[in-house]
């Protein structure tokens, strides 16, 4: 059973423009989580799929200077661009990661990818069902057949966030979560303001070169001052893309 990781990407966010492109500890926000992806355990391929604006012309060619496979697809349809994402490179399953997560675990996508391959009688496999994790560590993947089946009906709001629809209509779809213990959905490490960059500036600066979301938990846990720096920033739905 195939699974591509497919990177949702775009630099037109409003609170911060270009976010995904931004330098973070000496290096693109959107080179560290094509790193995260390749090197997670059971990913087949890693892939960036961003818009046809003009304004995405940049993460195009950062993806391509990576080596990478770059889709370009509707900006507002990103249901329809992981869809043909999979059109232009076949796979059974796709794990769904967006580029304002410059923190990923590998080891957390490739749990995730090997749950899956253990019961793949389920249409999504994710650890935001039940969230256990600091927001910015989430992994979902989807089955190709169950995208492909919600984007015959999906309409408005789950057509942007992609997910949406399998999640929220589990007497359709077979969904299973992933947690671990403690708990830390508190916590945040997502890219959405200046404030939360420069959070993971000083997280990035503390973490060194580990990786595990245990480190990222720990170090986040003995310095309040990070949590602090955006501790008043409103989450935004995982619409990134």
């Amino acid at each position: 059973m195939r699974i591509n990781a497919v990177i949702q990407a775009r630099t037109g966010s409003t609170r911060l423009p270009g976010k995904v492109l931004r330098d973070l500890g000496g290096r693109p926000v959107l080179d560290r989580v094509v790193h995260a992806a390749r090197a997670a355990p059971g990913i087949d391929q890693v892939l960036v799929a961003t818009s046809t604006a003009p304004g995405d012309d940049a993460v195009a060619e950062r993806a391509s200077g990576l080596g990478v496979p770059v889709v370009r697809g509707s900006e507002d349809d990103v249901l329809t661009r992981f869809v043909q994402a999979a059109d232009e490179h076949p796979c059974d399953a796709v794990v769904r990661l967006t580029a304002d997560c410059p923190l990923l675990d590998p080891d957390l996508v490739g749990l995730v990818a090997a749950t899956w391959r253990a019961a793949p009688q389920h249409d999504y496999v994710a650890t935001t069902l039940v969230r256990t994790l600091p927001r910015g560590l989430d992994v979902e993947l989807a089955t190709v057949p169950a995208l492909r089946a919600l984007a015959s009906s999906a309409t408005g709001y789950d057509r942007v966030h992609v997910t949406s629809g399998l999640y929220g209509d589990p007497e359709r779809f077979h969904c299973l979560g992933v947690v671990v213990a403690p708990p830390a959905n508190d916590l945040r490490v997502t890219l959405d303001t200046a404030d939360d960059l420069h959070a993971l500036e000083g997280l990035v600066e503390r973490l060194g070169e580990r990786t595990d979301w245990r480190s990222v938990v720990s170090v986040l846990r003995s310095n309040p001052d990070l949590v602090e720096r955006n501790a008043h920033v409103r989450q935004k739905s995982l619409t990134e893309g």
